[in-house]
């Protein structure tokens, strides 16, 4: 399909620099799948658009402080290197996208952090092993496990999405607002944005009103920010990202089915891992691996009924998966919709709860 069909024009004003607070207390866009009007709610709401035996799905996974600052030496000269680590492949090392990306090559060493004292205690080094395509690089680094683990949280940041970091700095408050307050299973560089708008008491309602909570886990890689640069959807390269769904929660989520619940994905990152881990008979089952599944309108949907999600970026592929699971008509009408009624976009933005259109 052509890239240009799922572009759209966004005023700066309506682009989230912060979360809304309390988080529950976003708006809620609702898509219905039968025509009808759309209709504004609260997230805090969401139970009464739900039914007892439903089942929300949540992405469990915790965003690590992957942004690097650093800076490579060659003949006595320093250039600044930042570094954004998007999918781990071993315990010491990580794909990752640098910039400048042309002032690097492979073999040659960054130190990331501040100062030569001990790696734990400031700086962290590591070798450029590969150089690929888009700035991506494979970084080899001298610390491994938990070791770098601690590193990387001692001298990273949160790594912002890029229309928010070109705004503002990030601070302390965003490794709060950027993680979910289920957030348990570390690895991701970007959040799982749909469910930051989730509070315990949220979460306490939903479970009183009998809806199921299941958790799968999809470290989300920085390359969910790139733009769709080809003309054609069928030229576009999605970057892979590292998931895991149990057999306990694949077992669980095949029963809601059969009894006549619906399956309702928390954010895009829950339902690529469970249409990933689907058969084309509509049986989720245990999966753990690398998924690089790029939905575009025409797709068939195996296993999600509902999806709640955030408003994305135009000539995304998060609008394209969007546009395939209601509709490119209706979702073309939505986002005027919210960009008439001052919706806030993104990360931080609010939410848009979407029926599946058949």
């Amino acid at each position: 399909m052509r890239v240009d069909l799922f572009d759209f024009d966004l005023p700066e004003e309506n682009i989230a620099l912060r979360p809304a607070e309390p988080r529950d207390s976003a708006r809620l866009l609702l898509v219905k799948a039968d025509g009808s009007d759309l209709a504004d709610d609260t997230v805090r709401n969401l139970g009464n658009y739900l039914r007892e035996g439903d089942a929300l799905v949540f992405n469990d996974t915790k965003v690590i402080p992957a942004q690097l600052e650093g800076f490579r030496e060659r003949e006595g000269v320093r250039a600044q290197i930042g570094a954004t680590l998007h999918m781990r492949t071993g315990p010491d090392r990580w794909k990752a996208f640098l910039r400048p990306a042309k002032r690097i090559k492979e073999g040659e060493r960054i130190d990331f952090g501040h100062g030569n004292n001990a790696c734990l205690l400031g700086s962290l080094q590591a070798t450029v092993a590969e150089k690929g395509e888009a700035g991506e690089a494979l970084l080899v680094f001298d610390l491994s496990g938990a070791d770098l683990d601690q590193a990387i949280a001692a001298v990273g940041h949160i790594p912002l999405p890029p229309y928010i970091a070109s705004k503002r700095a990030d601070d302390s408050r965003d490794r709060d607002d950027y993680q979910t307050v289920y957030a348990r299973e570390e690895g991701a560089v970007a959040a799982p944005t749909a469910g930051l708008h989730f509070t315990p008491g949220l979460l306490d309602d939903l479970k009183q009103r009998g809806i199921e909570e299941h958790f799968v886990t999809l470290h989300v890689g920085a390359g969910t920010f790139l733009p769709v640069k080809a003309d054609d959807t069928a030229e576009h390269k999605m970057h892979a990202e590292i998931g895991h769904v149990d057999q306990a929660t694949a077992d669980a989520l095949n029963a809601v089915r059969a009894r006549g619940g619906r399956i309702v994905s928390v954010g895009t990152t829950s339902l690529r891992l469970l249409e990933s881990a689907t058969g084309e008979d509509g049986i989720v089952r245990a999966w753990s691996g690398a998924t690089d599944i790029f939905i575009t309108p025409g797709y068939r949907f195996r296993a999600v009924d509902m999806l709640m999600t955030n408003f994305h970026l135009p000539r995304s592929t998060l609008f394209m998966l969007v546009s395939a699971f209601s509709g490119m008509d209706r979702m073309r009408d939505a986002y005027e919709y919210a960009i008439e009624n001052h919706y806030r976009f993104y990360s931080y933005g609010d939410a848009s709860l979407l029926w599946r259109s058949e």
